[in-house]
């Protein structure tokens, strides 16, 4: 009757798709791909076993003879966690975001600033980096799953109205240069009433301010959490399509399983048929394919605590019957489906990533160190447990004695430390016998140090005592740079990977930095400055990578820095050595003193300072007297030059004169001039001879008219 009601409730549609998957529907892809995770689990249990000398890995010795087994692959691990980790938590700017047009220039600042604060901030960098390194050095395969992370609530705040106050405009005018020169504190201290009276103050220009209404309320929600999640899952708890052909991007579905509570489906709304589950039926200690959190047997009395397995499908459907896959999202409790809709997320691909340790061949799975280390380690526990059993079965500090070597009164003696007689028949020296360990065969020697080598050579960790050598490339220089070189070129390999699976993360949480994030987010970049973050300038196209290098390249990189510097000396440019310095504090893992360095503004001596400004002024004084001498000695050209020309034009005068004078034109001149003045004189005589007459006539005119009245 139970599992007839559960099929039903499994039936029952949640989305109105044509074809929507039902619950035996995904567990038939869950049943097929089960027997290749179980023999992947298989191999990473061995795996583990033999890291950590558990299970597989103990050996069953008879009774008295030694049990050891060398940790060759913990004590290889444990030199890997630290190189691996360290590049990725060396610096706060783990990402760094280059648009790939210039139209996501400023974008991809801002996703840069927003993906290095989600890091630093909201995600537990350390502890997701170390968990990370160490999944991938013990088991060989990293699965992390993405997600993102909202909560809100809602409260009663008071009712706001916006009143004109032209006497406001003041108050908005300081209001936007703040806006406009330090955005975060505007954003972080002016009430919210107040900013919505500034927005309507910038949309219709009339300047506003908020009156609160007398005993009315408004229901408002504020968001308390909204950041990226990221987590290592278990490799026993996911389950991929086994034909994918180790691209995680082309499988068909990814199944993940894993614990939580009633209490907890309630509270997240995205879950339905809550009511519907069997909780007594649906627990994980139920499941024995299931890795469970919980190491004991204990469990909650009340419905609301008690954990139940989820199981989520992530993949490909034919929803509508037209022949077309679309991404889904399903999670089912038992027989009961609690979640059913279109994959949520901007990429629509499943939220997981999957790197590779050391990769395989078209497999999905990668491989540890320990995959290569296990005969060596077998090998090596066979002789030490050989050394020591001889060792051990030995009667050291034990002492023999002839019976006949002493009586038993000096026999007393002996035994009470004091002086002692022996017998004359019998050599002491050949009578006492002192027991000790016996001599290790250099055989047993040579294959514990061979075994290490061949290990060291395997995995390319270099040891604390001799490491990799360049013996086998010839005991020089040359050589032993050769096994270095490799040796860190294979670490960069190993780094490289895990990287480009961070680069995929990221990618990830940038598509929903776009999507989930509020419309403006304030990041602290130091205690003194902020940035505000646009949400619709996130979107774009972008190239994320990870700066990341190993010791032995940093190293080397700041070696050959400093011999720049130590080279060049006082010939190079200062602003040039900064920059260097900047880098070598850099690769030396100092980010605080590189970031000094290539901020530092060297401030100048007062007096030397004021001296500089004296020899520019007497230089410039120096300029002007110049300056005033060659306007004098222009002005002293200029005149000569004028004095020259007036004595130019009186030698010519001088000469004209007396070549006129000796060719007769002067004469000639002379007398046409006299000429002249006799003719004009002459008219003259003649103009006044005339006028005279005319004035005479005139007057016998006029004495003729006097008459004649009369």
């Amino acid at each position: 009757m139970e599992q007839e009601l559960s099929q039903d409730v499994s039936f029952k549609p949640l989305t109105e798709w044509d074809k929507e998957p039902t619950v035996n529907d995904l567990k038939k892809d869950l049943q097929e791909a089960t027997p290749d995770h179980q023999d992947q689990t298989q191999k990473i249990e061995e795996w583990l076993d033999n890291l950590n000398v558990t299970g597989s890995a103990k050996v069953n010795a008879p009774r008295g003879r030694s049990r050891i087994v060398p940790k060759l692959i913990r004590k290889q691990a444990e030199w890997r966690y630290a190189a691996l980790s360290e590049p990725f938590l060396s610096t706060d700017d783990m990402f760094k975001a280059k648009p790939v047009t210039w139209a996501d220039k400023e974008g991809a600042l801002q996703s840069q600033t927003m993906l290095n604060s989600q890091f630093n901030f909201d995600i537990d960098k350390v502890k997701f980096v170390d968990e990370y390194v160490r999944t991938g050095v013990d088991e060989g395969t990293i699965i992390c799953k993405v997600g993102w992370e909202f909560e809100e609530e809602e409260y009663i705040a008071p009712l706001f109205e916006l009143v004109e106050d032209p006497n406001s405009a003041p108050l908005h005018q300081e209001l936007d240069r703040l806006l406009q020169t330090v955005p975060a504190e505007y954003y972080a201290s002016v009430p919210e009433e107040l900013q919505d009276a500034h927005t309507a103050f910038q949309e219709d220009g009339i300047p506003y301010v908020p009156r609160q209404v007398p005993g009315k309320t408004v229901k408002k929600s504020r968001t308390l959490v909204n950041r990226p999640t990221v987590e290592v899952c278990d490799y026993r708890n996911v389950i991929i399509d086994p034909t994918c052909k180790g691209d995680i991007d082309k499988a068909s579905f990814v199944i993940y399983s894993f614990e939580t509570s009633m209490a907890e489906l309630e509270k997240d709304p995205k879950y339905t048929n809550i009511d519907k589950i069997n909780v007594n039926n649906s627990s994980p200690l139920a499941e024995p394919d299931h890795a469970t959190e919980n190491t004991t047997n204990f469990t909650f009395s009340d419905e609301a605590r008690k954990k139940v397995l989820v199981h989520e499908y992530w993949g490909y459907w034919d929803i509508d019957g037209s022949g077309t896959v679309k991404p889904i999202v399903a999670a089912w409790v038992g027989n009961t489906m609690i979640r059913m809709e279109e994959n949520p997320f901007p990429d629509q691909k499943p939220p997981f990533v999957v790197v590779q340790y050391l990769p395989k061949r078209r497999s999905i799975y990668g491989e540890p160190d320990g995959a290569l280390l296990d005969d060596n380690q077998k090998v090596m526990g066979a002789t030490l447990r050989g050394i020591i059993d001889i060792m051990g079965r030995s009667a050291n500090g034990q002492m023999g004695m002839r019976k006949d070597a002493l009586d038993a009164v000096n026999k007393r003696r002996w035994r009470n430390g004091e002086n002692y007689e022996f017998n004359g028949n019998v050599d002491p020296r050949q009578g006492m016998y002192m027991h000790t360990f016996p001599e290790i065969p250099n055989s047993a020697m040579t294959m514990l140090q061979t075994m290490n080598m061949e290990a060291e050579s395997l995995t390319g960790v270099k040891s604390y005592s001799q490491g990799v050598s360049g013996q086998a490339l010839g005991d020089v220089a040359a050589g032993v740079r050769g096994a270095l070189d490799a040796a860190s070129k294979r670490e960069l390999g190993i780094l490289r990977r895990l990287s480009n699976g961070l680069c995929e993360i990221g990618r990830k949480i940038l598509a929903m930095n776009a999507e989930f994030l509020d419309e403006q987010e304030v990041v602290r970049m130091t205690d003194e400055q902020f940035v505000v973050i646009q949400r619709d300038k996130l979107a774009g196209t972008y190239d994320i990578k990870l700066d990341i290098a190993t010791a032995e390249e940093d190293d080397k990189k700041a070696q050959e820095l400093a011999f720049m510097l130590q080279t060049m000396g006082n010939n190079m440019d200062p602003g040039m050595s900064q920059v260097i310095l900047a880098d070598i504090a850099r690769l030396r893992k100092m980010p605080a003193l590189a970031h000094k360095i290539a901020n530092y503004q060297p401030q100048p001596d007062p007096m030397q300072q004021r001296e500089q400004q004296l020899t520019v002024e007497k230089l410039q004084w120096e300029i002007e007297e110049l300056r005033s001498k060659v306007n004098e000695n222009n002005t002293d050209a200029q005149l000569n030059t004028a004095k020259a020309a007036k004595t130019q034009a009186e030698t010519d005068k001088e000469n004209l004169d007396f070549v006129e004078q000796e060719s007769g034109v002067h004469q000639e001149r002379e007398l046409q001039k006299m000429g002249a003045q006799a003719q004009a004189q002459t008219e003259m005589k003649r103009e006044e001879y005339r006028l005279k007459a005319v004035e005479d006539d005139r007057k016998e005119l006029k004495k003729y008219l006097n008459q004649s009245a009369a």
